[in-house]
């Protein structure tokens, strides 16, 4: 590696991450204290929390399954300095590759078929998102990994619960539909990951909330209070001492932004 990308890669911590693959925690299930919690030290400022709701079947039926498609798409913004939601961004998506709901899906998720007719396309889904994005970076001074050169790391990155959201469903769909996928998308936290590996535990998200003594809020498979919920667990494994850091980068020493 050569020094500009060992530059980059140290300003990423993406050197950490490789050096620290082979010395995976030994200790048990960390223990808080009865009292107070502490925060642990963490890299980002804000997360963006974000958990799609896609088009679905019922493994019956699953031989009919022809492609996700997004039909809800949330966001909420977490200050890790002080646990507060301070902004949410949700927009109902018209799904158009198999465009009635399933009975299983609408039971599952609770989206009607007047919500997503109602909705808007995919592309016009993300310019939204993108304007709801820019605007809410802009007034806290935020920036996203790798979109800055002077600031390369970042101080507010994506979260999400598994690759699912951002490396599979919206990756696929963009490029079924030929939509030009945003550049920011191509790196994010993946707190299943880190969950996972900081516990010792392979937990399912609603397993997750339970072994953390968290009940869900809201209801199960709305995206936004799915986002909701995901940003309640990561306070509490941040006041555990996790660190929540970039876990899957498709550029990797790549700057986004190259202006």
């Amino acid at each position: 590696m050569d020094k500009s990308l060992f530059e980059l890669a140290k300003a990423l911590d993406a050197v950490d991450t490789i050096i620290c693959v082979g010395n995976r925690q030994q200790n048990s299930i960390p223990k808080r204290t009865q009292q107070s919690y502490k925060f642990s030290q963490q890299k980002f400022q804000y997360l963006v929390v974000m958990d799609f709701e896609a088009t679905c079947w019922s493994t019956t039926t699953k031989g009919s399954w022809k492609t996700n498609e997004i039909i809800e798409f949330p966001a909420v913004l977490l200050n890790l300095n002080t646990g507060q939601l301070e902004a949410e961004f949700q927009q109902y998506v018209m799904p158009v590759e198999n465009p009635r709901l399933s009975e299983f899906c609408t039971n599952l998720t609770g989206i009607q078929q007047d919500q997503v007719d109602a909705g808007v396309s995919l592309a016009s889904c993300l310019l939204l998102f993108t304007k709801w994005l820019t605007q809410i970076l802009s007034e806290r001074g935020l920036v996203l990994p790798k979109s800055d050169r002077n600031n390369p790391a970042g101080n507010v990155a994506f979260a999400t619960w598994s690759d699912w959201d951002l490396g599979a469903c919206l990756s696929k769909e963009c490029t079924r539909k030929k939509i030009n996928k945003p550049a920011y998308f191509d790196q994010w936290i993946d707190v299943r990951a880190i969950y996972r590996k900081f516990y010792q535990r392979q937990s399912s998200f609603s397993d997750a909330l339970a072994q953390q003594g968290l009940q869900f809020e809201g209801r199960p498979h709305c995206g936004l209070d799915d986002a909701k919920n995901l940003a309640r667990l990561i306070m509490r494994m941040c006041k555990d001492g996790s660190k929540m850091i970039i876990t899957k980068d498709l550029r990797p020493f790549e700057l986004l932004n190259k202006k």
